[in-house]
């Protein structure tokens, strides 16, 4: 592994640095993504973005500012989920232990938007460090929040089709939830290890995530493994349990009117012959 990384890193500190672009109509001068950083960054950025023209100032701030507000509602409407959760004895029930874990998930999901907010301010990269925790954070948050909804999918399930048996317990409850983050925790330390994969920036290099551009079979696999195991997967499993509770409810509908039409019938003959 070690040899392939510094193969790697000479490979793209050799790799000639962004050129000047042409001058804008204004008559100042514009950049190529990255123009403006070392050697040590660059190594971690795919050379992809590094032939894009460097974005205007107001399209940074634009997206800072709209960040800003979407972080904002998030974290107090996450926030107060899980509040009233911590203090209310009668919501504490197991299954609303999984609506609580996706609150979690997506209140992280917006408690690193701060890294990206303040890269944009400053309207470029904020170095590996933060880089690294902005995407640890995005993939920790939306893997276990993929996974959660599946889980509050099979927990619904349970408790339309099967209300006796299938009633969710806190063992079991707590043994899904166990499962949920044995399922993710591989696909979110592996590219921050760099044992598979690796986090880099993306974009305008004001955030960052997994590495999908680097045309290696390695990235290939990675991306695709992860793709069926961590999105394929969920989604099918709520689209199967949702549309199983459908089912059923319409084939209790059907029930109910099959036994309103038997009563009708019984009281006709009842008034009929009966009188």
């Amino acid at each position: 592994m070690f040899p392939a990384l510094i193969m790697d890193f000479n490979r793209t500190v050799s790799r000639p640095l962004p050129q000047m672009g042409s001058a804008d109509d204004a008559g100042g001068e514009t950049h190529l993504l990255g123009w403006n950083l070392g050697a040590e960054d660059l190594i971690h950025i795919p050379e992809h973005w590094l032939k894009y023209e460097e974005p205007s100032a107001l399209q940074h701030y634009y997206l800072a500012f709209m960040y800003t507000i979407f972080t904002i509602i998030a974290l107090v409407g996450n926030g107060l989920v899980i509040w009233i959760f911590c203090i209310s004895k009668s919501l504490r029930t197991p299954s609303n232990i999984f609506v609580i874990n996706l609150a979690l998930c997506d209140f992280l999901m917006m408690a690193k938007a701060p890294i990206f907010i303040y890269g944009s301010v400053q309207r470029t990269y904020q170095g590996h460090f933060l880089c690294q925790a902005f995407a640890l954070a995005g993939t920790i948050s939306g893997l276990g929040a993929s996974i959660t909804n599946a889980a509050i999918a099979y927990d619904r399930y349970s408790t339309i089709a099967k209300p006796f048996e299938g009633r969710m317990t806190y063992g079991r409850a707590f043994f899904i939830m166990i499962l949920i983050w044995a399922y993710v925790f591989p696909w979110c330390f592996l590219p921050a290890t760099e044992k598979w994969n690796r986090y880099v920036p993306e974009g305008y290099l004001t955030s960052c995530t997994i590495d999908y551009l680097t045309p290696t079979d390695e990235t290939r696999a990675f991306i695709g493994i992860m793709f069926t195991i961590c999105y394929i997967i969920p989604v099918s499993l709520v689209i199967y349990f949702y549309s199983q509770i459908v089912s059923h409810v319409f084939n209790h509908e059907k029930a109910l009117r099959e036994q309103v039409k038997s009563m009708y019938c019984s009281i006709i003959f009842n008034i009929i012959f009966c009188n």
